[in-house]
């Protein structure tokens, strides 16, 4: 069964990579790196100058432009030169502002990325936004570094150099020594997959996706060196633009590669979407329909019992629908304020009044017309006199049929069908 679940997800995962989405978006952060990271470095590591580590800015980005070779230490250098040049005194307040802007766009960027992986379709509210932005600009290069520095400053104490000098010992501190930077980057892409996605993400899923991440991240990093190494014909046809080549290349891999892990993460919390097709949700008016009545049968049914709300993630699981096809249902009901979020989180949904107040009527027709107010109402096309006509006639035979029904006898009528399941067919 797992094995069958694994195949399935590198089918998937291939799928989602010819279908060209991960890699448009991959490059879309290439283009927005490169105009925000100097910015983003300077605000960073303003915070590092303070604590007094600013020198070891430079050794970091040579480790992550390894794979560039000697260029990369090259590049680093002048990434360094231009934060060094940056003098935000002379700045003002209106260049501050886009100092910050600029850095925080990247971090925007690359949510909006995850988010689509994740088929969350809104982002977070601004105020939130830009305050965890913010706190990962400036706090999370100082607990790098304090990390780093207490590792240092342990396997420096003359006492634990004497133990790890033991036989095994010494072995296993070899291995971990080479295993370390696995260990850093899968940290690293985990705690990007759990904290920047708009949605819950489990820890094992995170963990898995960052598993995947990583490895990919360093063995790509591996063979793209051994790629510098052989790459003399792009000095010779690029000239001093060979350096922003292979830098751009570089970029591009890793990004691709960050999205990859998300969508392995996706995949492992959400194994129903590996066996939807991919691409946009095309649902039929009768699938959508029915998908609205299901939904609002299920929230008006806990809201009577008094029972917990159902979330989105408990949606996918009741009604075996994936999430995004989801969200084209309960958007509409959302948008005709006969369904509402609550501020918990993961949010769940109630309906937004008594629901003997919601009759059905309103439900279908609110689903049938979701995204009429993107195109053309159907009231704007010209059509025959006897088609108007037969349009009539059907809307007044659902009318007479279920227009006295409210949203309330649908979910007694769903718990008693319920409850009827329940009894054994020989006592009934």
């Amino acid at each position: 069964m797992h094995g069958l679940r694994t195949v399935r997800t590198v089918l998937v995962l291939a799928r989602d990579l010819a279908l060209g989405q991960l890699t448009l978006r991959a490059m879309g952060l290439v283009y927005t790196t490169l105009l925000s990271i100097v910015p983003m470095l300077a605000l960073s590591f303003s915070v590092l100058k303070a604590f007094g580590v600013y020198n070891q800015i430079q050794p970091m980005l040579v480790s992550f432009l390894a794979p560039l070779g000697e260029k990369g230490a090259e590049v680093a250098r002048r990434i360094v030169q231009f934060i060094e040049n940056m003098n935000v005194g002379v700045l003002g307040v209106l260049g501050l502002a886009l100092l910050i802007y600029t850095a925080i766009s990247l971090m925007q960027k690359i949510e909006e990325s995850l988010n689509h992986i994740w088929h969350i379709p809104r982002p977070r509210p601004l105020g939130e936004r830009f305050s965890r932005y913010l706190s990962v600009l400036m706090v999370g290069p100082i607990l790098v570094f304090s990390a780093l520095g207490i590792t240092a400053t342990v396997m420096n104490i003359e006492t634990v150099r004497d133990v790890l000098a033991i036989g095994a010992l010494s072995q296993t501190a070899a291995a971990v020594s080479h295993l370390t930077p696995y260990l850093l980057v899968i940290s690293a892409f985990t705690f990007v997959y759990m904290f920047v996605p708009n949605t819950r993400v489990r820890f094992g899923s995170a963990l898995v996706g960052g598993a995947a991440g990583g490895i990919a991240w360093q063995t790509a990093g591996w063979a793209f060196a051994n790629f510098v190494a052989t790459s003399n014909q792009y000095a010779a046809i690029y000239s001093s633009l060979a350096i922003l080549v292979l830098f751009m290349i570089w970029l591009y891999v890793s990004w691709l590669i960050l999205l990859f892990g998300a969508s392995v993460a996706f995949y492992v919390q959400h194994p129903e979407y590996l066996v939807a097709k991919g691409g946009e949700p095309r649902l039929s008016n009768r699938m959508r329909e029915r998908l609205a009545l299901s939904v609002m049968s299920l929230v008006a049914g806990r809201f009577l019992a008094g029972e917990r709300m159902p979330s989105l993630v408990e949606f996918t699981r009741l009604l075996g629908v994936p999430m995004h096809a989801l969200h084209v249902v309960l958007d509409a009901l959302e948008s005709r304020e006969l369904v509402v979020q609550s501020s918990n989180d993961p949010p769940a949904y109630l309906p937004a009044r008594d629901p003997s107040l919601i009759s059905l009527i309103q439900v279908l027709e609110t689903v049938r017309a979701a995204g009429e107010e993107r195109f053309l109402a159907p009231e704007g096309l010209p059509a025959p006199p006897p088609v108007d006509a037969v349009l009539e006639l059907m809307r007044q035979a659902v009318e007479s049929s279920i227009g006295e029904m409210t949203l309330r006898e649908l979910a007694e009528r769903s718990r008693d069908a319920a409850k009827q399941d329940q009894i054994p067919p020989e006592t009934r």
